[in-house]
């Protein structure tokens, strides 16, 4: 992976979670009419809660573009990928057994499937040594 395909990744994930993140916490159900999704009313509490989560990854990864950008070691942007990977793949897992479960709308799946690609991309990337050759 290239840095300016690295830098841009980054950029596009940090910015659009922690756009989502700000969003969930300050107008939940904004937010979620949006995103075409419904929830209870009590729920929206709860919502604003989990956006501090997705804004905190939001920001985890613009710090990895702010890494990219100054041209950090690899080390330092693998332990982003790393960890946001994890995040993320807890969330798609959480969210795919809620709406099998029927606790969920099938329209949360959207989030499953945004999270999980990321997944995907950071853990073919980590295994293939794409941000060393960017670093």
């Amino acid at each position: 992976m290239n840095r300016p395909i690295l830098f841009g990744y980054q950029l596009l994930i940090g910015l659009s979670d922690t756009l989502t993140g700000a969003l969930l916490i300050s107008a939940p159900a904004l937010t979620l009419g949006l995103m075409r999704l419904h929830v209870p009313a009590d729920a929206l509490p709860f919502l604003s809660f989990i956006g501090a989560f997705v804004l905190s990854v939001g920001l985890a990864c613009i710090y990895g573009a702010w890494l990219t950008h100054r041209k950090a070691s690899a080390t330092k942007i693998e332990i982003v990928w790393l960890l946001t990977a994890i995040t993320r793949g807890s969330v798609a897992i959480f969210v795919v057994a809620q709406v099998l479960s029927g606790t969920l709308e099938a329209g949360w799946l959207t989030v499953a499937v945004t999270d999980g690609a990321c997944v995907l991309i950071q853990a073919v990337g980590l295994r293939k040594g794409w941000l060393r050759h960017a670093a």
